[in-house]
């Protein structure tokens, strides 16, 4: 971190604290995946006992 009169400049990883967000795509992925096969499940189920 530098001052540099009233402004501070910061680097990308002093500002995020060094921890990206790595595992969030993998944990939106998977609940996409078991929305549409929920979703899915229910609308066969649904046609088929009709």
């Amino acid at each position: 971190m530098h001052k540099n009169g009233d402004k501070i400049d910061v680097t990308e990883v002093e500002a995020s604290g060094g921890v990206k967000n790595v595992g969030l795509r993998y944990v939106l992925a998977i609940s996409l995946l078991l929305a549409i096969i929920i979703l899915s499940a229910m609308w066969m189920t649904g046609a088929a006992l009709n």
